[in-house]
């Protein structure tokens, strides 16, 4: 059911006509008491899934004790989580914003700080079909003009090479001199595009022949999605910045810039700031959500369901060729592309009639972002409602 309060929000979202109400774990239950298998995960944010007792007891206890103060002062859960983020990272310095558009804009700004005394550089390579948020810095890094259309003009000094394209990237950067190139590990918005094996390290190798920094949007893979703690290190590679959000925080927001100490120094008193960024209540979140991925081994366990994941919707695919054009992913970030854009928004409808969350991206793709710590038996659940889904619409022609 809509809520009709709704009228005063401002419409830049296409909202499906339901109200949530509760969730638990994987599920969800709305306000007239149906409940739902959310693999939307609130877009990549809940990686525990809905009121995981170690968030629920963080947030309650520190709301119960302090919630906010600025960064005019030490916070204790900030020093802790930034020590936590370095200690299982290649950064060496963090940053604490509250969003993943606020993180991409930072770690463009230190860039740019950095090409400042590195030759006067500002210029940025980025990819195309990228989606790295709605901030001028980040919507600049972004070339689709579904987001940019009436926003011009943008910051200048942004390129853009095709996706999983090392020579395209090369290439630029021997025309453009740029400071940096900023990319994502896996495309999710642009329907799960996963680059082939040795993209990263190829940029990465680029990246130091030509004296530029590489930063890294793990903004949605990143908090052990892909069965990596971070999605770079199945490269076994190092950026020199990276951008976390979403997941970070366990459904309180929470942004980071991470960062190599050499680019990091560059950020000195009064060049950048935030006002909530890594406050008490968001920072002793973020530090119950990695504690819990970590003691749980969940990314590991995301690689594992995910292979299985994979598996069964491959069954599906084989059963439906002439629906299913792809199944791919990594870990526990999982697309299904079909072959025609209205049979998919037909099963997008009846999939979450029948029960099931998924985001449906470039108007036919699932985007299917499960919890790392679903099952087998709710992925189970998931593959015979998409299975359902499609019979139903395939049967009503």
């Amino acid at each position: 059911m809509e809520d009709p309060r709704g009228k005063y929000l401002m419409e830049t979202y296409s909202r499906l006509p339901i109200t949530m109400r509760k969730g638990s774990g994987s599920w969800l239950w709305d306000t007239e008491g149906k409940k739902y298998l959310d693999y939307t995960t609130g877009i990549a944010v809940n990686n525990l899934g809905h009121c995981h007792p170690s968030i629920t007891d963080a947030i309650t206890s520190q709301a119960a004790t302090l919630v906010h103060t600025s960064n005019l002062f030490n916070i204790e859960n900030q020093g802790a989580l930034s020590e936590m983020l370095v200690s299982n990272s290649f950064a060496d310095r963090v940053f604490f914003c509250n969003s993943g558009t606020e993180a991409v804009e930072g770690s463009i700004k230190l860039a740019r700080k950095w090409g400042a005394q590195n030759g006067g550089r500002f210029a940025v390579i980025s990819t195309e079909g990228a989606f790295h948020g709605r901030t001028f810095g980040a919507l600049s890094a972004t070339e689709s003009e579904k987001y940019r259309e009436g926003f011009s003009p943008f910051l200048e000094g942004f390129h853009f090479a095709p996706y999983a394209d090392p020579d395209a990237i090369a290439r630029l950067a021997a025309e453009t001199n740029p400071c940096a190139v900023i990319l994502e590990p896996v495309q999710g918005e642009n329907g799960v595009i996963v680059p082939p094996p040795g993209y990263l390290r190829q940029v990465r190798e680029i990246c130091g022949k030509s004296d530029m920094l590489l930063i890294l949007d793990e903004i949605q893979v990143g908090m052990g999605r892909t069965g990596k703690l971070f999605a770079h290190e199945h490269e076994d590679i190092r950026p020199d910045i990276m951008a976390l959000a979403k997941a970070l925080g366990g459904g309180v927001p929470c942004g980071a810039v991470l960062a190599t100490e050499d680019v990091a120094k560059h950020f000195t008193p009064g060049a950048h700031g935030s006002t909530f960024g890594g406050n008490p209540l968001a920072a002793g979140a973020a530090c119950a959500a990695i504690e819990t991925i970590l003691q749980e081994n969940l990314s590991e366990r995301a690689g594992e369901l995910g292979d299985y994941f994979l598996d069964r919707l491959e069954d599906v695919r084989k059963k439906y060729p002439e629906h299913i054009s792809e199944v791919r992913g990594k870990g526990l970030i999982v697309g299904i592309e079909f072959s025609d854009r209205d049979f998919a928004q037909d099963c997008f409808s009846v999939s979450v009639k029948n029960g099931l969350l998924v985001i449906l991206t470039v108007e036919r793709v699932f985007r299917i972002l499960p919890p790392l710590n679903t099952n087998e038996e709710e992925i189970d659940f998931a593959v015979a409602v998409i299975t359902k889904s499609i019979e139903e619409v395939v049967s009503s022609g």
